[in-house]
This record gives structure tokens, C-alpha cells and sequence, in this order.
């Protein structure tokens, strides 16, 4: 079972992206985590800027802008941060709260260690990155 000051865990065991993970599973990632707060109108990610962190929303919403644009929205269950990090480049996007944010933080280093130790987690980091790569070309 989940620890007992872990309500994350059982949060992040909701969000469908991550179906299928053990309870083992989910507890290594949310520990390997850091729960953050925002307020809306904060500047999560930058473009063009290196890969350093990713984030998994837990509730709350975001704005994707490429150019100053608008390209997306995201919200639970969404990971942001997590395609540069996969693709080893500079980020495609800046990420700005559009609400109030509660938030999964994760370094790059966290990931690449998650992702090599957990595969399911891989693949959903990988499906998210090609799903927006997929979009991205369509656009």
C-alpha cells in the first residue's frame, strides 16, 4: 500500500495516462517527485530553453505557446516538459498557468532514471512525446 503522508500517490494513480502501474510503481514515482503550487499566470517552461525539469499536472490548467501563440491547452493528467527531455533537445514550447496549478515536479535526471527502472512509465512519457511530435507536423 501507499505511505501514509503520500495522498499524491492515490491522485496520481487516477490520472489514465499511467493505467496499469503497480502501487510500487506509482509510490517510486510520486517519491521521486516534488509536490509544487503555482499561481495562474506563471511561466513553467520557456522555448528554446534546455531540457532541466518536467511536470505532471495534477489540477489546474496550461497554456502551450510556440511563437507567443497558443497552441494547446493541458490539464490533469497532462505531462509538460517531458518531450524535450525524451527527444534530448530544447524545449518546443512555453508553458504558462492559465489557473491556479497543483503540480508533480520532476528533475531531468528523476525522469531518465524513472524511465530506464519503470517501462510502463516510459511508454506513456514516449506516447505523450509522439502524440504531440504527430501534432506538431500535422499543424
Amino acid at each position: 500500500m501507499f505511505k501514509k503522508h503520500s495522498p499524491y500517490a492515490e491522485q496520481f494513480k487516477q490520472l489514465s495516462h499511467f493505467e496499469g502501474l503497480s502501487d510500487a510503481q506509482v509510490q517510486k514515482i510520486v517519491d521521486n517527485s516534488t509536490h509544487v503550487t503555482l499561481p495562474a499566470d506563471w511561466a513553467l517552461i520557456g522555448e528554446q530553453q534546455p531540457a532541466d525539469k518536467a511536470y505532471l499536472i495534477l489540477d489546474g490548467e496550461v497554456s502551450v505557446r510556440r511563437g507567443g501563440k497558443e497552441v494547446a491547452r493541458l490539464g490533469p493528467g497532462d505531462t509538460i516538459g517531458e518531450v524535450a527531455i525524451v527527444r534530448h533537445s530544447l524545449r518546443t514550447a512555453t508553458v504558462i498557468s492559465v489557473t491556479p496549478l497543483e503540480l508533480l515536479h520532476f528533475t531531468a535526471e528523476a525522469v531518465e532514471a524513472l524511465t530506464e527502472e519503470i517501462p510502463q512509465f516510459k511508454a506513456a512519457l514516449q506516447a505523450t512525446s509522439d502524440e504531440r511530435i504527430a501534432h506538431d507536423q500535422e499543424a
